[in-house]
């Protein structure tokens, strides 16, 4: 399936997306999120190569909220985390990472490599 498929409905309501799981839900979905993980490295890789100038709007408000919005929101006393605490912060560090490479065309990683899936 094409990323940006994959992404719009990770980023959107639909039932299996990683962000609607962790709304309605109140979990995180370690499927789900790898999922998302993989297709945003994708999606990011594909533009850097391409030289990609101008970003859809729905793609970059995902990341933001990947990035900026989704912390706050699991970071909260009533979000269940049953992973090791260094799971969640690597997770989260990994989505800023991608939310930086998305808007300046340069990754963070020295090469593909480095990127292991959490």
């Amino acid at each position: 399936m094409d990323d940006l498929v994959v992404l719009r409905r990770e980023f959107s309501e639909d039932e299996d997306g990683f962000l609607a799981i962790v709304i309605r839900d109140q979990r995180w979905d370690k499927e789900a999120f790898s999922r998302l993980d993989r297709a945003m490295r994708d999606v990011c890789a594909s533009f850097e190569e391409r030289d990609q100038q101008d970003l859809p709007r729905w793609l970059a408000e995902g990341f933001w909220l990947c990035a900026d919005w989704l912390p706050d929101h699991t970071a909260h006393p009533r979000f269940p985390r049953p992973e090791p605490s260094a799971y969640y912060e690597a997770a989260l560090k990994r989505l800023r990472d991608l939310q930086y490479w998305l808007v300046t065309g340069v990754s963070p990683y020295l090469s593909d490599d480095a990127v292991a899936d959490l």
